[in-house]
């Protein structure tokens, strides 16, 4: 034991570590003065826009139905039933869901009629490390997904390390591994990567890719770029036009080389833009978009009362002639205990590793 600590010590005390670890631990500090904000994540880059301004994430069709029932806020506890009718989506015509969250473990289940179950179990190390966890089991025995992500949140960056499917069942590695990295430059500029392997058997070849990204923060915008190795370059603009307004446009361009493009003198390009906006009432939400393809789309998310809620969603597709209109309602019950405990929550305290 002691001839193996000596050998440890000379490979860690010795000149050339010793001017290795003075060069980190000055390049640790000056990177501290700095204080640069964390940039969030890759995944996230276009939050402002894709999530939270337009409606990719919102559009519904048909008819639903929410009915969710809270036990308790700390920790949270709720189940919901949710019912659907004439979508052209694949929600089932009844689903049943149970949620559990706390400052460390959230849990979560889905169960439809048709047979889908998922479950996601997500499981915070420490303020900065979080494990997730997703699994889904599709009807007919052959379909299923299988998700773990690492994400890492650091001071001034964070990164992630994902996993679908992996398998080590046919004697060697197999699945969709993805690794992103977004750091903080200055105090509004973050660059970073995306890298991908993937391979889908054991008879076919590894593939490997990688994307760039960039993303500006001013003071009431924020402009976000992507280019990836397929040949897509993809670029964002948010801004906060009022205390109640936000606007963004989203642009997607596609280079997809082809026989006969490549005959014609270079690559074909195909690419979408979107233009949105948001604008907040005092218990409501309106949101409005327009495409290049023709697509017009609008959302009226309205709170009536507290525990009812009301989502009109519309569409017209000027290009194929067609209309898309959906009606949800929402119906949340707690008891009065429970709204107060929301009330009064900590805005301070860690929420749930969603």
């Amino acid at each position: 034991m002691a001839d193996l600590t000596s050998s440890l010590s000379v490979l860690t005390e010795n000149p050339a570590m010793a001017i290795v670890n003075d060069l980190y631990t000055s390049f640790s500090e000056r990177r501290a003065l700095l204080n640069l904000p964390n940039p969030g994540t890759v995944d996230n880059i276009a939050r402002e826009v894709q999530k939270e301004v337009l409606l990719s994430n919102f559009m519904f069709s048909g008819l639903r139905a929410d009915l969710t029932k809270v036990f308790g806020m700390s920790p949270l506890f709720r189940v919901s039933h949710a019912f659907s009718m004439g979508g052209s989506g694949n929600l089932p015509p009844y689903a049943f869901s149970s949620m559990y969250g706390s400052p460390k473990v959230f849990m979560q289940g889905n169960l439809g009629s048709d047979g889908t179950l998922s479950a996601v179990y997500n499981w915070r190390w420490n303020q900065a490390l979080v494990t997730k966890t997703n699994a889904q089991i599709m009807p007919g025995g052959g379909q299923g997904l299988m998700q773990i992500d690492n994400d890492y949140t650091g001071k001034d960056f964070s990164a992630s390390l994902k996993a679908f499917n992996p398998s080590f069942l046919e004697g060697g590695l197999t699945g969709i591994f993805v690794g992103s990295y977004l750091q903080s430059v200055t105090p509004g500029l973050a660059l970073g990567f995306e890298a991908i392997w993937q391979r889908q058997g054991l008879n076919a070849r590894p593939e490997t890719a990688l994307s760039y990204c960039a993303k500006y923060k001013g003071d009431d915008w924020i402009g976000t770029a992507q280019l990836q190795a397929q040949g897509t370059f993809a670029a964002t603009y948010w801004r906060k036009l009022s205390e109640r307004v936000e606007a963004g446009v989203d642009m997607n361009l596609q280079f997809a080389p082809n026989a006969a493009a490549m005959m014609m003198g270079g690559p074909s390009r195909d690419g979408t833009t979107a233009i949105g906006a948001k604008y907040d009432f005092r218990a409501s939400s309106f949101r409005a978009q327009v495409d290049s393809a023709g697509k017009v789309s609008c959302l009226l998310e309205k709170r009536i009362a507290m525990p009812i809620s009301l989502t009109f969603a519309g569409e017209i597709d000027q290009a194929k002639q067609t209309a898309k209109v959906g009606l949800a309602v929402s119906l949340e019950i707690a008891g009065e205990e429970l709204m107060e405990q929301q009330e009064k929550a900590d805005p301070n305290m860690m929420p749930p590793p969603f």
